[in-house]
């Protein structure tokens, strides 16, 4: 019943999936059965596998309960279709994943604390829970208030920009490291006590909306300069080359241009000293709405789109339309843009046509990667 061939003709393809037939609940049941296996294999080596600023922050009863409930929906959506003859060959392979995870010890296996700090790490646990978490979330909301209702949850190229995702994910240990000891070594001088102590204390909300500030502030220039220096365009072209704007799309980003603009929006955050919760509550809305402002989805928010970046305003940045061509660089306040005078003026609600003008940047994780050091145009 396990068919290679199929399912990796499955895994290279695009387009919708068929219908009443398993292969919607066949798919869920693979991906699932892949997080069960990887979750399980994080329990067995924490040291390696997790992300030490992450795991002091989930409660690892938590995550056995989660693996729980994915280990039984996975394997009880792979079994009915196995039974009733729907995608066998596909379900079997969640099954065998799932029955895998369950040898290994599942849910139930003993985690150990003690290890020394400084081990090397991947975050196979950021990508596990990232890729779990974003992938209910946002395409249940396409799904719900979609822009292109026509577009695939599989469309074309989400193969380049899953990698893409997978990759940045797991070196985030790598990227923390360099961001930290770059921001720490060049601007370590700039901060000063008074100011940092006068920053910390702000209330939050004022804290939250200042960080934010700040963050978009330096987010915008540093974009900007992505599309008006040729040598930082090349970066950036990677990220502009996607056609299809959907939550998937904003993983496609260079690892250069990954770690150039963390470092240059943590030193301004570090310099002037917020508090840890200012800082926490940055994270989770930078990291939604990273997502977000890519997403299929169509959102109306009156007046306040000229506040708050919103889908509508960012898609329009990756447009290959004449008018919107470097335009709304903001990621979160989308008046900078008004401000500066680089906001999109536009009859049409929408743009027509996504990626980089002229088309030439390749497809593909490894060439995307190459690209900006071969392209000469």
């Amino acid at each position: 019943m396990l068919d290679i061939d199929k399912l990796r003709e499955l895994t290279g393809s695009h387009g919708g999936l068929a219908r009443g037939q398993g292969m919607v609940t066949g798919v869920i049941a693979l991906s699932l059965g892949i997080l069960c296996f990887l979750g399980v294999l994080v329990f067995h080596f924490p040291q390696y596998l997790s992300t030490p600023e992450l795991r002091k922050s989930y409660d690892v009863n938590v995550m056995r309960y989660v693996l729980l409930v994915a280990m039984v929906v996975a394997g009880g959506l792979a079994l009915v279709n196995i039974v009733f003859n729907r995608t066998r060959w596909l379900s079997s392979f969640a099954f065998l994943l799932v029955a895998l995870a369950a040898l290994l010890g599942g849910h139930k296996v003993d985690v150990d604390p003690n290890f020394p700090d400084g081990t090397p790490y991947i975050g196979l646990d950021w990508f596990i829970l990232d890729l779990l978490g974003s992938s209910l979330i946002f395409i249940f909301i396409e799904k719900l208030f979609a822009h292109r209702k026509d577009q695939p949850i599989f469309r074309a190229e989400w193969q380049t920009d899953f990698q893409h995702f997978v990759v940045n994910h797991m070196i985030v240990g790598f990227v923390l490291l360099a961001t930290n000891l770059t921001v720490h070594r060049f601007f370590g001088w700039a901060a000063h006590d008074g100011i940092r102590g006068w920053i910390a204390n702000l209330p939050f909300w004022a804290g939250v909306l200042l960080i934010i500030l700040v963050a978009d502030l330096v987010q915008y220039w540093t974009h900007r300069a992505y599309h008006e220096v040729p040598l930082l365009w090349r970066l950036h072209a990677v990220h502009h080359s996607v056609k299809c704007m959907d939550w998937m799309a904003g993983s496609r980003q260079h690892i250069l241009e990954l770690l150039i603009t963390r470092t240059l929006v943590l030193a301004p955050i570090y310099v002037l000293g917020f508090s840890k919760g200012v800082i926490d509550a940055y994270i989770v809305i930078v990291g939604f709405q990273a997502v977000f402002n890519h997403a299929n989805v169509s959102v109306r928010l009156g007046p306040l789109r000229y506040l708050i970046v919103t889908p509508n305003f960012h898609h329009w940045h990756h447009s290959q339309d004449q008018e919107a061509l470097d335009r709304n660089y903001a990621a979160h306040y989308a008046f900078l843009d008004y401000l500066f005078g680089t906001a999109v003026k536009s009859d049409r609600l929408w743009p027509e046509k996504y990626g980089v003008l002229g088309d030439y940047v390749p497809d593909g994780f490894l060439r995307q990667l190459k690209f900006p050091f071969v392209w000469k145009g």
